[in-house]
């Protein structure tokens, strides 16, 4: 199996390249030969894939997303400026996470209106917004 990088992807036409990782040619990808939702398949997306040879050339299939491990956090010492942290009002905490919500497309309106609830009472809890 190859990997690479989603270098270009049309959702509509339903198809895109692939710039392998060792470099060379960029592999082209039919929408048909992706193992997720279309539209996880963004600009600079790891992925890993079988290559084989088609009539334009190299063409992608069994194509499936490549989790990337966020990198360890860096622990440093704690002076009083870093225990200081800004605490949003109750509002521009619901607006911040309604923008983030709604980039969800399968989420309904309740949806979004019942997260938004729980979200805010957790920062409530945690003293992250101002009651």
């Amino acid at each position: 199996m190859a990997a690479g990088s989603i270098v270009r992807f049309d959702e509509v036409r339903g198809y895109g390249f692939i710039a392998p990782e060792g470099g060379g040619e960029d592999v082209f990808v039919h929408a048909n030969d992706l193992m997720a939702d279309k539209s996880l398949f963004k600009v600079g997306a790891r992925v890993e894939f079988d290559i084989s040879e088609g009539d334009r050339g190299l063409k992608a299939s069994t194509v499936r997303l490549v989790r990337q491990s966020a990198p360890p956090a860096r622990r440093g010492d704690l002076s009083d400026a870093d225990e200081l942290c800004d605490v949003l009002s109750a509002g521009e905490f619901t607006q911040d996470v309604t923008e983030v919500l709604l980039r969800v497309p399968s989420l309904t309106g309740e949806q979004i209106l019942q997260l938004r609830r729980h979200l805010l009472e957790l920062a409530r809890d945690r003293g992250w917004v101002d009651s």
